[in-house]
């Protein structure tokens, strides 16, 4: 792998002509393309931000959720450090050498501070000692993170994790009518490449850039989503009846122009 590029660059490329294809017909237009190339690249680099922090999360659960240790040791700054750590690591691109003054740099600033934000709030019940199972699981720390975001984003970005509607278990996370229609006719095609996201120009009462980068189920995954289906997982939802690799979440992220 060219880890100069690493996968995020190159998958940035791939939906940003997708979305100048979507825009204009297929005729590429130099500036156009740049464009999408542009925020492709911060949307991307956002999503995985957001991926690296929550598999911090996902890793550090059984630790969480030990009623036998109080300090767990997972403060904001500490959580950071090692979803920086991942980010590196799939990507070969360190974060904190984006230009902090550019676009990309203040939004994934931003979204770094709610990172610190939301488990700094949650230290009292991360470190609950006598207390097993917390609720603190990773989609709950996404959701959190992403609110935080948007309060931080000023109205310049939004992400949100969200999923095919018979999916989502948090109101607040249902797709809205152009996610729903990407999610129906694109991403839960039979022949939609595994891992594409889709991306376009749309007018949502303003210029903006969407892009909907789609979440596989991975095995970890099942014990609550996977079988038997109807089954209550340990956060008190019924299991969905997923398998690994099947379509199970998508990050929307909007850029405004």
């Amino acid at each position: 792998m060219n880890r100069r590029k690493g996968p995020i660059a190159a998958a940035a490329l791939a939906v940003a002509m997708l979305a100048v294809s979507v825009l204009i017909g297929g005729l590429v237009a130099p500036s156009a393309a740049a464009a999408a190339e542009a925020d492709a690249a911060i949307a991307q680099s956002l999503a995985q931000m957001l991926r690296s922090a929550r598999t911090v999360i996902s890793d550090s659960q059984a630790r969480i959720d030990d009623a036998a240790i109080g300090d767990k040791g997972l403060s904001g700054g500490v959580v950071l450090d090692l979803a920086i750590q991942k980010y590196r690591a799939t990507t070969g691109v360190d974060p904190m050498s984006i230009d902090p003054k550019s676009r990309q740099g203040k939004l994934l600033g931003a979204l770094r501070g709610a990172i610190v934000e939301v488990m700094d709030d949650n230290q009292t019940e991360i470190n609950a000692k006598g207390t097993g199972f917390k609720g603190f699981i990773p989609a709950v720390f996404a959701r959190l993170v992403v609110e935080s975001f948007a309060r931080r984003a000023k109205g310049e970005a939004e992400i949100k994790v969200t999923a095919p509607i018979d999916l989502v278990r948090n109101r607040k996370a249902r797709p809205d009518a152009w996610e729903a229609e990407v999610i129906s006719t694109k991403l839960l095609r039979a022949d939609w490449p595994k891992g594409q996201a889709f991306s376009a120009m749309v007018e949502d009462g303003r210029p903006a850039f969407r892009i909907m980068v789609p979440e596989y189920y991975a095995e970890s995954c099942l014990s609550c989503h996977g079988t038997p289906k109807g089954e209550m997982d340990k956060t008190g939802y019924p299991k969905e009846g997923g398998k690994a690799g099947d379509l199970g979440a998508v990050i929307s992220i909007t850029l405004y122009h």
